[in-house]
């Protein structure tokens, strides 16, 4: 009798990932004809609200009684409250520039159609398209306003751009955010902690940490060593940018930003711009993420023409909607 050929874990491997894909393509299917039958069936009832408008409450006795037939025949999922959704859904959508995607959930439509402008909604719908953002994902980046913190220091047309195509990364600028949010790091605001406490929070907390960065970012090293003349130097956290291909070098501070910071930034970048990148990748960047800092000080210590060496605050709590506007207008 011949040996029988073992079944190598490869195998099982392959047999396992063609099932989850076509769990997946079974989901995607799914969602995707859901979110057009709401869309469908939001116009019908819009249709159907016009017809009787002129009636008082019409509206109101046309989802209650729609509500009782569906749920009766097809269960939970259809009360007044989210045929009202249903309608919303329609009615934003009819008019929007941007077409129904037939890769967002409708729960991640629950989430984007309480943003009222459609330029910021529409970056989000681009955001959460192309990073394949989960619902928990996408909220936090709302919750985080991230398109403001992305469009502050845009000026019209890129910000028009931003709404438009969603993040593009082209510039060293582009990857900067002021403030970064780490309330993923669960520090408390008030209580006593040390750049090595931060430094550990953000390596445990890495995934987060890297989603919060954005686009492109890959992990290189925590306290990367480099020596020339007898010193030895450590840069707190180094990552690699593949959109921009070049090493991006982090410092944290705890504290307020100091004049010595921006210089220690600047050798550290000029270090790895002679000695460490190859000929064929793009200038490093700098970030200084700080408790606190003053813009005069960082453009009066940086050259001018500077696109490299930044200085952003970071938070350690995710203030409400309105008082991180409020915040990020302080700012400008």
């Amino acid at each position: 009798m011949k040996d029988i050929q073992p079944i190598t874990p490869s195998f099982i491997e392959q047999i396992k990932q063609l099932l989850r894909d076509a769990q997946n393509g079974v989901f995607r299917s799914v969602n995707t004809i859901m979110v057009q039958t709401y869309f469908e069936l939001g116009k019908r009832i819009v249709v159907q609200e016009q017809s009787g408008e002129e009636q008082s409450n019409y509206g109101d006795y046309l989802l209650e009684t729609l509500s009782k037939n569906l749920t009766k025949e097809f269960g939970r999922g259809y009360s007044k409250r989210n045929l009202e959704l249903i309608r919303k859904f329609y009615l934003i959508y009819k008019i929007a520039k941007s077409p129904i995607s037939q890769s967002i959930s409708w729960t991640h439509y629950l989430h984007l159609m309480r943003i009222a402008k459609e330029e910021e909604r529409r970056f989000y719908e681009i955001e959460t398209e192309s990073n394949n953002w989960s619902v928990r994902e996408l909220e936090r980046q709302i919750n985080s306003s991230l398109y403001e913190r992305l469009s502050l220091s845009k000026v019209k047309n890129e910000v028009l751009r931003l709404a438009d195509k969603g993040q593009i990364v082209e510039t060293p600028r582009d990857l900067i955010k002021d403030p970064y949010v780490l309330e993923f790091l669960n520090l408390k605001e008030h209580h006593s902690y040390s750049e090595t406490d931060l430094e550990q929070a953000l390596i445990d907390k890495l995934e987060h940490f890297l989603l919060e960065l954005g686009k492109g970012f890959t992990f290189v090293g925590r306290q990367v060593r480099f020596t020339f003349d007898e010193e030895h130097f450590r840069v707190d956290l180094v990552f690699y940018n593949r959109l921009l291909r070049c090493f991006v070098l982090i410092d944290l501070k705890i504290g307020k930003l100091k004049h010595q910071d921006l210089g220690q930034m600047q050798m550290y970048v000029n270090y790895y711009d002679r000695f460490v990148k190859l000929a064929d990748e793009n200038k490093t960047i700098g970030i200084i993420l700080c408790k606190d800092k003053k813009d005069t000080l960082v453009e009066i210590t940086l050259p001018e023409n500077n696109e490299h060496i930044f200085a952003s605050k970071y938070e350690l709590i995710l203030p409400s909607k309105d008082q991180f506007k409020q915040l990020l207008e302080a700012q400008k």
